[in-house]
């Protein structure tokens, strides 16, 4: 069987490294994939949704993995189905859980999945009037995709207020925040839950913590993920049973009582208070980078569990974990997340081992060499019986890349290791 794989980062070629490994298919086609992925298998580009579906319907592809939250909005997992494909990754109505960030809210409402109070609205005063009910600091966020920088914490009212107004005006995000959703702040530690699911059942796989700030101690902007690690010794077997039955279960429930019944991965970003899971967030695929250091755990039934998220039947798939632990260090281009870099040549001193690899995002093939060309370029993963074991090899994996301008965080799974 061939597949292809959608998408173009490191949790695109994570997840085609991770399936190459268990040798259960003919070949890997990445669309549109990056200067990496043609090693693995090979790249494709279409100018249009129709020449993409012609291309899959004429190679008789086994499987579709849609990667990134975008094609699954628009409806691409619908035009496949629609045409007989197998296709991992929700509809368009499905994947509204990460698109709208109102309807994720009301949702939780609707099926009392414990949240963060708070309103929806495109009205300022309304904005406003609630929060002056609040205490600071106070989350805003837009309600549309975008690129994961619509989340505000503002520090005092004023702010708040600010943020909602060039929201609403359109002047911050464009259409995506013409509404806007308005919450209180909870104040504890996050996980990243992912479930892979069919419709009915799912599985959960190891409990993640990426660090989204730029510099060491959380410090610095907001960026798409600096590096991740898993599982998190944070998320004891009770919370994981809570995010199931509080979490999960609801929401598995209710999308099938809406008639949009959910299949592919479930995201659950969750905020810990007093050991009680509230659901800050959906995302409806894996996270980049958590998806890279969770790939490499999987020591059997991977492909088995992505075709039967496809098809059903993931509650009779047979699969395993390895109970090690993947720790992964994004490194990224010299002006990440500010502006573009200039492209620069990538020097490598060592090879991918048992334990250490990387994953190739933000590249390029230029002849034999590999460009960094994107903002995070690649990620560096390391697998160890403990956090400490990973966290050494993932830094070793970092020290045998070289290119202008390359940085990253020296702290990654810093939590774990003060624990």
């Amino acid at each position: 069987m061939e597949i292809v794989i959608v998408g173009s980062g490191g949790r695109e070629y994570s997840i085609g490294l991770a399936l190459q490994s268990e040798c259960k298919i003919d070949g890997i086609y990445f669309y549109p994939g990056n200067g990496a992925t043609s090693k693995l298998g090979k790249n494709i580009d279409f100018k249009t949704q129709k020449e993409f579906l012609d291309f899959v319907l004429m190679q008789r592809i086994g499987l579709v993995i849609i990667g990134p939250e975008a094609p699954l909005v628009e409806g691409l997992a619908d035009i496949l189905r629609e045409n007989g494909i197998a296709t991992f990754g929700p509809s368009a109505k499905a994947a509204r859980l990460e698109g709208s960030k109102a309807y994720m809210k009301e949702f939780a409402k609707r099926y009392d999945i414990p949240t963060a109070g708070f309103i929806q609205t495109q009205d300022y005063e309304e904005a406003c009037a609630f929060i002056d009910t609040l205490n600071t600091p106070i989350v805003v966020k837009a309600d549309g995709l975008c690129a994961g920088k619509g989340v505000i914490i503002a520090q005092s009212y004023a702010e708040a207020k600010q943020v909602a107004k060039e929201m609403l005006s359109g002047k911050s995000f464009a259409e995506a925040g013409k509404t806007i959703v308005v919450e209180e702040f909870l104040e504890g530690f996050e996980l990243s839950v992912f479930a892979m699911c069919d419709g009915k059942d799912f599985i959960v796989l190891p409990a993640a913590q990426d660090h989204k700030r730029l510099l060491d101690e959380d410090k610095g902007p907001n960026t798409g993920g600096m590096g991740a690690y898993a599982p998190s010794p944070l998320a004891s077997d009770k919370i994981i049973e809570e995010v199931k039955q509080s979490i999960i279960v609801p929401t598995l429930d209710g999308m099938a009582k809406d008639g949009n019944p959910f299949s592919g991965t479930l995201f659950c970003g969750v905020m810990v208070v007093k050991d009680k899971p509230y659901l800050l967030e959906f995302n409806v695929r894996f996270g980049d980078p958590e998806c890279e250091v969770l790939m490499p755990l999987f020591k059997e039934g991977l492909f088995d569990c992505f075709l039967a998220c496809a098809n059903g039947g993931l509650k009779n798939v047979q699969y395993r974990l390895s109970e090690e632990v993947c720790v992964g260090v994004v490194v990224t281009s010299k002006d990440y997340p500010y502006k573009s870099s200039k492209k620069t040549k990538i020097r490598f001193t060592t090879q991918n081992s048992a334990d250490a690899h990387i994953s190739f995002a933000g590249v390029s093939q230029e002849g034999e060499d590999l460009i960094a060309s994107g903002g995070r370029v690649l990620v560096c993963v390391g697998k160890g019986n403990n956090v400490e074991e990973a966290v050494k090899k993932a830094y070793n994996c970092v020290e045998s890349v070289e290119f202008e301008g390359m940085q990253y965080r020296k702290d990654i799974a810093y939590q774990a290791l003060r624990d």
